[in-house]
């Protein structure tokens, strides 16, 4: 080979190694522009790496505070469960509210059925008003009060109907003698005169005056008869009046007596208790309001010292106070200890209040209702005393009195006030 060609071969090596290295630049840009774009989608994705690291860690911290070291899983069946509960209740409160809209139905038909009778009546007492007035003004009433200041007792009207029956039997039969003699006396007059002697028709004559004049005493004996029984009328009217009165003022104190009224003061005692358990019970309600809205309390009618609860939550249910859980009389005797302490009277007042025990049968949000209402006492003055083993309740009072046993039935007893006593 001639050094020419080998000249030659050299360029033609040299040339394809340039265009070689050409390509091979050109790649490396290319993967440099690569290397650059993904360096700028690796610092893309690293600042989206923290957003959403911070944001987990976020969330984590919120369901830290939310669900502490619950499980999911546990946590998914518990919310299924009460949503499952949640929905049974509501359709048991969508059939009672079923219910409830056709009473409301029918108590609207009969509330419409009674507004139409009271118009009814209302015209019917209007018309019966239009003629009682008309009937005052004919017998000279010039009000209704003195109509009724008139008016006859039942008692009064028979007695009187029982002597006028006897009055009118009585101007029957004299009706019934005038009729006679006159029939008499046309008979008399008719015939001839009389065959008898002057002096016999004399003596008939004084016998026939004699008659007369006995009619005439006994006619003016029934006069005085009828004056008297007017007088008696008038004067019986009046005791009627007063026995009516007597009989207002004995109803009265029947009524009193019904009430309070019994020789060994029990009713009065329990009238009076009552008067202060109805204050007590007012009061309790106002705090029991303040811790949950589901009960309220309510005296017993047949047994006024005792309570029932109207549950909110059964749709107004009247319960007895014998059928609640621990917790619910935990909360009711919490209401009315506090309805106590708000009473006060000039000689007694309520200023010191201690609890013991019961917290233990409370949820965390009675709990929390029955710390608020307990410091709002404290707030107003009073000595609030707690004794407990809840940890919870515990955690949330700060001046404690703490009671640590020790061996051989000892225990020992810090805090604020405490100091131990030399033997």
């Amino acid at each position: 080979v001639s050094r020419g060609d080998q000249w030659r071969t050299v360029i033609r090596e040299k040339e394809s190694y340039e265009e070689s290295n050409k390509k091979i630049e050109v790649d490396i840009i290319l993967l440099e522009n690569q290397i650059n774009m993904l360096k700028d989608s690796l610092s893309i994705k690293n600042r989206e790496q923290k957003t959403i690291l911070a944001v987990l860690n976020q969330s984590l911290e919120s369901r830290t505070l939310l669900y502490g070291d619950k499980v999911p899983d546990i946590e998914v069946l518990r919310l299924e469960n009460n949503l499952s509960v949640s929905e049974k209740n509501y359709t048991l409160l969508k059939d009672k509210l079923s219910v409830l809209i056709t009473r409301v139905s029918e108590e609207n038909a009969r509330l419409i059925d009674l507004e139409q009778r009271i118009i009814r009546r209302l015209i019917l007492i209007e018309s019966s008003q239009a003629v009682f007035s008309r009937k005052l003004e004919e017998f000279s009433f010039s009000t209704e009060k003195e109509f009724l200041e008139a008016k006859l007792s039942l008692n009064e009207r028979k007695f009187l109907e029982k002597e006028a029956q006897v009055i009118d039997n009585k101007i029957l039969e004299l009706k019934a003698k005038l009729s006679d003699t006159r029939n008499k006396l046309s008979l008399n007059l008719t015939k001839p005169n009389s065959e008898k002697k002057l002096e016999s028709l004399k003596d008939e004559l004084l016998v026939v005056t004699d008659k007369l004049g006995n009619s005439r005493e006994s006619l003016g004996g029934i006069k005085q008869l009828i004056e008297s029984n007017l007088t008696a009328k008038e004067s019986l009217g009046k005791k009627f009046l007063l026995l009516e009165k007597q009989k207002i003022e004995v109803d009265n104190w029947a009524k009193l007596h019904a009430i309070i009224g019994s020789a060994d003061g029990k009713k009065y005692r329990n009238f009076a208790q009552g008067l202060t358990f109805e204050i007590m019970v007012t009061h309790a309600n106002i705090q029991l309001s303040k811790m949950s809205d589901r009960y309220l309390l309510l005296r017993d009618l047949e047994k006024p010292l005792e309570l029932n609860v109207i549950d909110n939550y059964q749709a107004g249910e009247i319960r007895s106070t014998k059928n609640l859980s621990g917790g619910e009389s935990f909360i009711v005797s919490l209401a009315l200890a506090l309805g106590l302490s708000k009473m006060a009277s000039k000689k007694v007042r309520v200023d010191s209040l201690f609890l013991d025990e019961g917290f233990g049968s409370l949820d965390d949000e009675s709990l929390d209702s029955a710390l608020e209402t307990l410091s709002s006492l404290h707030g107003d003055g009073k000595l609030i005393g707690v004794i407990s083993h809840v940890q919870a309740l515990k955690d949330r009072i700060s001046t404690q009195i703490i009671v640590t046993p020790k061996n051989g039935g000892r225990s020992v007893v810090t805090g604020p006030g405490c100091k131990e006593v030399n033997r």
